[in-house]
């Protein structure tokens, strides 16, 4: 049988003394158990959000694929392709990704610099890991926050601004490119009847386009008022960060030059890609019809470039069925051009998200 013995306690003192011991152990355990979860989560963040991204853009790819026609056509056409006599020119494709990327990446340093000096190894591997995290979010808005994590910590908020920099002036390139593409593409290169655009919207478009890429070319000049407004109204709403604003005019023409150079890139891998797929274009309709695409696709939101994949073949067709009726060749150009310069990249950028910790032990 269990007695049950009360034993007084003599003072207000002691049962202070008691309590405060109580709640002190309490206390102590709460903490470690809030330092064990939030190590555990530390621990799922670091090791498994890396191989959960890089699972989910393979199934995602293999899904976009099947989801399309005549994709298996394409795959075939690439494949032969890939195994003939000029492959060569499918090496250089790989050749001109990467200069594609390196020239991004040359233009987001220059921007970076007004706030932190960063080398072009880190700074290639940050585009890679935007370009992963861009996949998963509309219009690329992840792209910021992958290069985020190859910032410095107290610089990854103000690292945004360098970010859009560099998406405006790769955008002012498209439009002005666009426009006369849009131009060339209905007065000087032959438009077989069934066009997707009427000749009488030719000429409301190449103005729409001219007027937005005077406006995008004056925002981005004045990018530094624009910036001090931005400033002004961040210290008027008392937050605590700020974003840079000395940008000098070479630095800004320096960055707009490496975007027309990416922006001549991305023409040699169309041109090089329909002469390997055996579609005889003549180089003024590669340009006119990818600067009317790259228009269509800049001004169209899209969900994330993993799942444009149809858009893109849609477009592509379109627009290049004026000057061929290899609609096979115009997706297998396409489903190239997205696996070499986007999903490629993509993957890799997955493998370089597993290498870094988001979040560091204390």
């Amino acid at each position: 049988m269990l007695q049950y013995i009360s034993v007084p306690i003599p003072s207000s003192g002691c049962r202070d003394l008691c309590q405060g011991l109580f709640w002190s152990s309490f206390a102590e355990g709460t903490l470690f158990l809030i330092v064990v979860l939030n190590k555990n989560i530390k621990l799922i963040v670091n090791y498994v959000a890396g191989p959960v991204i890089m699972f989910f853009l393979f199934y995602t790819v293999i899904r976009q694929l099947h989801k399309q026609p005549n994709w298996q056509d394409s795959i075939h056409q690439m494949f032969v392709a890939a195994t003939g006599t000029q492959q060569w020119k499918l090496y250089c494709m790989f050749l001109l990704m990467v200069i594609n990327w390196s020239l991004e990446t040359a233009k987001w340093q220059i921007a970076l610099r007004p706030i932190q000096s960063i080398r072009f190894a880190r700074a290639f591997k940050a585009i890679l890991a935007g370009t992963c995290i861009a996949s998963f979010t509309p219009n690329r808005v992840g792209e910021y926050l992958g290069r985020m994590l190859f910032v410095d910590p107290g610089n990854k908020v103000v690292s945004v601004a360098p970010t859009i920099l560099c998406s405006m002036s790769q955008m002012l390139v498209t439009l002005a490119a666009g426009s006369v593409g849009l131009f060339l593409y209905h007065h000087v290169t032959p438009v077989n009847p069934g066009a997707w655009l009427p000749p009488t919207l030719f000429k409301p478009a190449v103005i729409i386009t001219i007027l937005a890429a005077f406006v995008l070319f004056l925002v981005y000049y004045r990018f530094d008022p624009v910036v001090r407004r931005v400033n002004k109204w961040l210290i008027k709403n008392k937050k605590t960060f700020s974003v840079p604003e000395n940008y000098s005019l070479g630095t800004l023409s320096g960055i707009l030059l490496l975007s027309a150079v990416r922006y001549v890139v991305f023409m040699l891998q169309y041109g090089l890609l329909f002469s390997l797929f055996g579609i005889p274009l003549l180089g003024l309709q590669v340009f006119t019809g990818v600067s009317v695409m790259f228009v269509m696709m800049a001004v169209v939101p899209t969900l994330t470039f993993l799942t444009d994949l149809g858009f893109r073949w849609a477009v592509g067709i379109q627009v290049f069925q004026v000057y061929t009726l290899n609609t096979a060749g115009i997706l297998a150009v396409s489903l190239g051009i997205w696996l070499i310069n986007l999903i490629i990249p993509a993957l890799v950028g997955s493998l370089l998200i597993l290498r870094i910790k988001l979040f560091r032990s204390r």
